[in-house]
C-alpha cells in the first residue's frame, strides 16, 4: 500500500510538469529540439522566449548533454534583459552542478558582469561592486589562463577606484565632523587596500590633516614622507607640505 501512494505521488508529479509545460505552450520535444527552439528565439532577440525555451530544457531532460548548453544560454538571455537576480541564480546552480564544464569560466565571467553592471554611485551602498570583485577574483584563481584575464583585471582597476571612492567619502563625512579616528581609520584603509588607486594620494593628505588636529605630529610627519616617497608630484602632496610646515611654524 505504501508503495503504491508513492507510485501514485510520482505519476501525479510528472503529470503536473508536463500539464504546466502544456499550459505554457511548451510540448514534450527532444532536448535538441527544445534547444534549438530557444536558440533561434535568442536569434530574434526574444530573450524571454528564449529562456523560457532553455529551461524547459533542463526541465525536461536535465541529464542530456543539451541542459549544461542551455542553462548558460537561459542566463546569458536574462543578462540581456537586465534580469540580474535571475541570471545569477542560473549561473549558480550551472558553477555547482558543472565545476569542469568548459563553460564554467564564461560562467563565473558572466555572474561578475551582473554585478558589475548594478554598481552604484561611491554615495550608496556597495554590496554589488563588492559582489563583483569577489566573483571576478574568484575566476582568476581558478582559471588564471582564462581568455577574460585581461578584461577582469582591467575591471578590477575600476571596482577598487569604486571602492576606494567610497572609503574615502565616509572619512572625508568623519573628518568633517571631527571624529578623528573613524576618519584615520578609513583613510588607512585606503591605502592598505587600494594603494594604487586615484584616491591613494588624497587620503595620505586627509590623513596627515587628521594626525595634525589630533597633535599627532611625528605621525603627520611620517605620513608626509610615504606622500613625499609614493606621490611625488600629486598636488595632495604640496598640499600636505605646506599643512605641516605651517603647523611647524606655529610651534
Amino acid at each position: 500500500m505504501k508503495f503504491q501512494k508513492i507510485a501514485l505521488i510520482g505519476m501525479l508529479t510528472c503529470l503536473t510538469v508536463a500539464c504546466a509545460s502544456k499550459e505554457d505552450g511548451i510540448p514534450e520535444l527532444q532536448p535538441e529540439l527544445l534547444y534549438q527552439k530557444g536558440y533561434t528565439a535568442f536569434e530574434e532577440k526574444k530573450y524571454d522566449e528564449a529562456a523560457q525555451y532553455f529551461d524547459e530544457v533542463e526541465i525536461q531532460h536535465p541529464y542530456s548533454i543539451w541542459s549544461a548548453r542551455a542553462q548558460i544560454m537561459a542566463a546569458y538571455s536574462f543578462y540581456l534583459q537586465n534580469k540580474y537576480d535571475e541570471a545569477v541564480l542560473a549561473l549558480d546552480r550551472f558553477i555547482q552542478l558543472h565545476p569542469g564544464n568548459r563553460n564554467t569560466a564564461y560562467a563565473y565571467y558572466l555572474k561578475g558582469l551582473c554585478y558589475y553592471e548594478q554598481m552604484s554611485d561611491v554615495n550608496r551602498e556597495q554590496k554589488m561592486t563588492e559582489n563583483a570583485l569577489n566573483t571576478f577574483q574568484e575566476l582568476l584563481a581558478r582559471f588564471p589562463n582564462s581568455i577574460y584575464v585581461n578584461d577582469i583585471n582591467s575591471k578590477l582597476k575600476g571596482i577598487e577606484t569604486h571602492l576606494s571612492g567610497k572609503e574615502l567619502a565616509i572619512g572625508r563625512y568623519y573628518q568633517k565632523k571631527q571624529e578623528y579616528i573613524p576618519a584615520v581609520n578609513r583613510f588607512q584603509n585606503v591605502i592598505v587596500n587600494y594603494p594604487v588607486t586615484n584616491q591613494t594620494s588624497e587620503a595620505y593628505y586627509r590623513l596627515v590633516m587628521c594626525y595634525t588636529a589630533l597633535g599627532m605630529s611625528a605621525q603627520a610627519d611620517e605620513t608626509l614622507s610615504l606622500l613625499k616617497k609614493k606621490f611625488p608630484d600629486s598636488q595632495w602632496t604640496l598640499k600636505a607640505d605646506q599643512l605641516v610646515q605651517k603647523q611647524n611654524k606655529g610651534k
